[in-house]
This record gives C-alpha cells, structure tokens and sequence, in this order.
C-alpha cells in the first residue's frame, strides 16, 4: 500500500534498475511507472524461478500495465559486456538515462570460517563490483541529463564492530555499495548527479527474508521503500546528494503521519524486526566475549527446557530441520547444551553434541529461555545483539519454527 501521491515528476525519466524482477527493485519500478517512467529491467530472471515468482518479462507487462514503458534487459551485474550492452539499448530506445538504482544484491550470513570463497566472491562481485560497474557505464548518460540520480539500496556506515563480526564478509559487500555513496557523491557533485544511499529500518518482506525466517509478520511491505525511493529521485540532485537515508525517515517528512498500513501485520506494528546496521539504545558497541562465572544457587530453568525439548524430538522434525546446534548458555546457569535434529530421531542434552555443530548460538539464561518459550524470536534477538551465531545463520533461524511446535510444551 503506497501512502505517498505520485506527483508525475519522473514522467518521461528513463530509471536503469539492477535487480528489477522481484522485490525492492521490482516495487521502485512500479512506483515510477505510475507517473509515466520508462523503467530499464536489468535482472538475470528471464526463466521463471521454482521458488521465486517474476521474470524481467513480466515486471516489464506489469510496468507497461501502470503507464510506464519497460524495458527487459537480462543482465548478470558481474558481466560488464551484459551490462554495457542493456545500458546501449537503454541509451537506444530510450534516448539516454537519467536515474540509477543499484538494488542488485547477494547476502550469505556466516562468519569467516564458514562463508566459502565462491560466496564471498559472489556477494562483492554483485554488490560492490555490480554496483560500481553499472555507476561506471551509466555515468556518461547521467552527465547529459537535467535530473540524474545514483541510488544505491545500502546502509549507513556504521563502524560498530558488531556488525562486522557477525558476517564479515557480508557487511564489507554491502559496505562497499556504501563506501561508492560517499565517494561518488562528492565526485560527481561537478556533473550535479545526486548520489544517494536508502536504506530499511525494519525488515522487509521480500523474498529473501521469507526464506531466512519463514515468517513476514514483523516485516513492513516493499511499498515503504519504494514511497521513499520515489521521493528521493523526485528531488534537485544539484542540492540532494551524499545522503544515507533511512525509508521511515523519508516518508515521514514526505508527510506519511500513521506507518501503521506499512506493516505486514498491523497488530505487529510495535514489534517489528529492525534491520542490519543500524543501532538502537542498549546495543553492544562491541562483539560481547566476556564470560560470565557461574553463580552459586543457580536454579534449573535450563534443564527443565531441555527435558521439555526432548519430549518433543521426532523423526519427521529431523528430517524437516537436518541442522545440529550447539548453544552456549551465559550468566546464572552457564553451561553447553545442544540439540541434534540431523540423526535419527533426534536428541538433546547438557555438553556438547557428538558430531560438529551447524550453528552454535551463545546467549544468557534469560534470553534463552524467553527464546524457547516464545516470548523472543531468534531472528529478533540476533538483529539485537542478544544472541550471536556462529556457523550457519540460515540452519540457526530454522530454529524459529520449530520453537513454534515447543511454545505450548515448554
């Protein structure tokens, strides 16, 4: 649901888009093809996804749909003759380009030991390398234009350690898209291309937070970001440029009052997921690796968990999770637990499990029991710095369905 009016000042603006297809890319689209844009579909989706709905070819029909003019362009962002070629025909048809979005994007969240190189070159050749090469080949276009535009979907950049030590090699890609923000707005100031940065506050639903959650209920809808895209490229890119813009910020001062239809699920509106990068009051400035002693007197609510847990283990659970974890558990009753959900029927208990860990998860007592009994989502408490993962991040989030089969036994 988009809360902020079209006001057709992108009408006959020519918008290169990476990454087009589906989500994020996809809804900015849409948003400025309602005021008559032509929209270049840079995306590698020519063939229909088994999982992922939307190819370049029907993100053009619905843009064409809303008044706009499309134009599908199979393009792999780490292919610089793929991407010459989309921006000649773009040029072409469309008689130049005034706007970029660098919305391409490849996320693996693991830590060092566990992100393989061909990840790690995936994720900077698509974010960093895709961003700057498709900044590189548009640039000559975006000098003949009146109003021309860079924006990259990429955070603000946020030395807090934490954040690198979570997924290092994820953060320095996105970090990159960033760092092409900072350098290139005040490089580009001279030819008045507005170079800015836009990024979530919360989670959004998109494809790629579905299959790290398997839940959307405290995400906001694409549409936010897509209403504080479009307010960002209608502005004067002579006075409008370097800025790391957060969406609810922009759509505020767009005059948005109530975010509330933003929400996936309304009733969810003052417990949405926030996002990576960005600080809140009580996050850790730094990767939390003191250790707590154990106190004399602990109770037991860990091994009451654990009894719970046991009781629930089944084959089918193992065979729908194929994930082992090992969980380290802080403060009043520390100690290592785990739970295997890989082997036969599954098994769980105090120490560590007999084959080597896909995810181990160190939090305190407290945290964790509200984890198991519903009162805190894995996802959540990782986004805020009260659980840190090591290992597999995606195997580690499985956990929150399988907690929803646990909150009424445990």
């Amino acid at each position: 649901m988009s809360l902020v009016a079209n006001t057709g000042k992108l009408a006959g603006r020519t918008l290169f888009i990476t990454g087009a297809s589906r989500g994020i890319g996809k809804a900015i689209a849409l948003k400025a093809a309602k005021d008559g844009a032509n929209v270049v579909i840079a995306a590698k989706t020519a063939e229909p996804h088994p999982k992922l709905p939307g190819t370049i070819y029907t993100a053009a029909e619905e843009i064409e749909a809303l008044g706009g003019k499309a134009l599908p362009c199979i393009v792999d962002v780490r292919d610089e003759k793929q991407v010459q070629k989309a921006v000649d025909d773009a040029a072409k048809k469309f008689n130049g380009i005034d706007i970029l979005v660098n919305n391409a994007s490849a996320i693996t969240l693991t830590d060092t030991a566990h992100t393989d190189m061909k990840r790690y070159d995936l994720m900077h050749n698509i974010n960093t390398r895709g961003t700057f090469l498709a900044s590189k080949l548009c640039l000559p276009h975006l000098k003949n234009s009146n109003h021309a535009h860079i924006l990259n979907l990429s955070p603000p950049l946020n030395m807090n350690p934490y954040w690198f030590s979570l997924h290092v090699a994820y953060t320095m890609a996105k970090y990159g898209m960033s760092m092409c923000v900072l350098g290139m707005a005040e490089e580009f100031k001279q030819f008045n291309i507005g170079v800015n940065a836009l990024w979530p506050r919360t989670a959004i639903a998109t494809a790629a937070i579905e299959m790290l959650t398997g839940d959307t209920s405290t995400s906001r809808k694409v549409d936010i970001v897509s209403d504080a895209a479009y307010v960002m490229l209608c502005k004067d890119p002579k006075t409008y440029t370097g800025n790391f813009a957060l969406d609810d910020d922009i759509v505020t001062e767009a005059g948005v009052k109530d975010l509330t239809p933003y929400a996936c699920d309304p009733s969810n509106v003052s417990n949405l997921l926030l996002d990576f990068f960005l600080n809140e009051p009580g996050w850790p400035t730094q990767p939390k690796s003191e250790v707590k002693k154990p106190q004399a007197g602990a109770g037991g609510q860990i091994p009451q968990l654990f009894d719970a847990i046991s009781k629930t283990l089944s084959a089918d659970l193992v065979k729908k999770t194929q994930a082992i974890y090992q969980f380290n558990v802080k403060g009043k009753e520390e100690g290592v637990w785990h739970i295997d959900l890989k082997n036969g029927d599954g098994s769980c208990g105090q120490g560590e499990p007999k084959s080597p860990p896909d995810a181990t998860l160190t939090m305190d007592g407290a945290n964790f029991a509200d984890m198991f009994a519903g009162k805190l989502k894995p996802t959540t408490a990782f986004m805020m710095g009260k659980l840190k993962i090591a290992g597999d991040i995606q195997k580690a989030m499985k956990l929150e369905k399988m907690m929803k089969s646990l909150k009424n036994k445990v």
